[in-house]
């Protein structure tokens, strides 16, 4: 694909383009797991600095804090997409 054919791609074009090459990356994955374990390890150490900023708790209460922690982080972001699509459908019935 030639520079002149990226630019008329639309956005959707460009986002499936995208996924495309995403879904080919990973079926040459063997272990998926293995793979992703570096980002899991570093988004649970953030959650862990969150909790317990200076380290002194025990290792298994910052764990179970920030598991709660984490928790709480990706329950907030659900919150706020369902208010977000509640939001735009309630728009989308004005319009109507």
């Amino acid at each position: 694909m030639g520079r002149a054919d990226r630019a008329e791609l639309t956005a959707a074009q460009r986002s499936l383009r995208a996924r495309l090459a995403a879904y080919r990356s990973w079926e040459r994955t063997s272990d998926p797991a293995v793979r992703t374990a570096p980002a899991r390890r570093a988004a649970m150490a953030r959650f862990e600095r969150q909790v317990d900023p200076d380290g002194l708790l025990p290792a298994e209460e910052r764990s179970r804090r920030a598991t709660a922690a984490m928790r709480a982080y990706f329950t907030a972001l659900s919150l706020r997409s369902s208010r977000a699509r509640s939001r735009t459908t309630l728009s989308d019935g004005d319009a109507r």
